[in-house]
């Protein structure tokens, strides 16, 4: 039995935090990589430069600027599907299928702005309707699909625990802990009855960050964080976790990312 190593980053452009990934190819040597908010569309992606990082097989969906996400693969990429929703071609989710039979979707869901009312701020209702539409998917095809190994990764913008968050009652008013994002998320996390797969390895109740703010210089002292990265199996999976870490060193690294990547382990024959 051996095991894969798939990663999953927000890079915050994919240009900058090259040395970065080359730092965490080193370190950590993984399979996969799934990155968001890559900011390059195709002409502009550092292709070479992946793949003299080991990863043959690239799977992009870029587009000028902003979003964009990538999945970075050692094992061929089959089934490869650039998916929208909410009837916008943003370039927030790709999915493709490794070793055979493992179905790996990258998703990058929208941060919403800082007004949690729908209303009031458009981007706040988009990050809700983008939720609720790949939940609707999922629910709809949940007998095809529930038997599946089904890996979804990605920054869902969404610290959906009270451990997943440095202070629970203050951030209920702030996006990414609202009580109207966590229902979102809940409903997607039981669409095809997920498990949080880094929860595996770290339990409630201990609380656990992936992202702390550019605003906040003093990260490790304050330690304002939340976990926003997240990677989810459904069931049909979970026995294949072998383990999940959150590389929490990378946020001190020289011109980081917001968010550190997370990493989870999967036994393959």
């Amino acid at each position: 039995m051996a095991l894969l190593k798939l990663v999953t980053w927000n890079v915050n452009s994919i240009r900058i935090r090259l040395p970065l990934l080359r730092k965490l190819c080193e370190i950590e040597n993984p399979d996969v990589i799934c990155l968001q908010e890559v900011k390059a569309k195709e002409d502009d992606f550092p292709f070479s430069e992946i793949k003299s990082c080991g990863f043959e097989h690239i799977a992009l969906y870029g587009i000028p600027g902003y979003n964009g996400v990538a999945i970075l693969s050692k094992y061929p990429l089959e089934n490869i599907v650039q998916l929208n929703w909410v009837g916008k071609k943003d370039a927030r989710h790709i999915k493709a299928t490794i070793c055979k039979d493992i179905e790996v979707n990258n998703i990058y869901i929208p941060a919403g702005g800082d007004i949690p009312d729908p209303i009031e701020n458009l981007s706040f209702a988009h990050k809700l309707c983008f939720m609720d539409d790949i939940s609707e998917y999922y629910e709809k095809h949940k007998a095809d699909l529930s038997n599946k190994k089904i890996l979804i990764c990605g920054d869902f913008n969404v610290a959906p625990s009270q451990n997943d968050v440095w202070n629970h009652k203050q951030l209920l008013k702030i996006v990414s802990h609202t009580p109207i994002e966590v229902e979102r998320l809940t409903r997607l996390f039981h669409s095809l009855d997920f498990v949080d797969a880094v929860r595996l390895s770290y339990p409630e109740p201990e609380k656990v960050y992936s992202w702390w703010s550019y605003r906040n210089p003093n990260w490790q002292t304050n330690n304002k964080g939340r976990r926003l990265d997240h990677i989810w199996v459904t069931p049909s999976l979970k026995n294949q976790i072998a383990g999940a870490r959150i590389l929490n060193e990378a946020r001190s690294w020289e011109r980081p990312s917001d968010h550190v990547p997370v990493v989870v382990e999967i036994k393959i024959s």
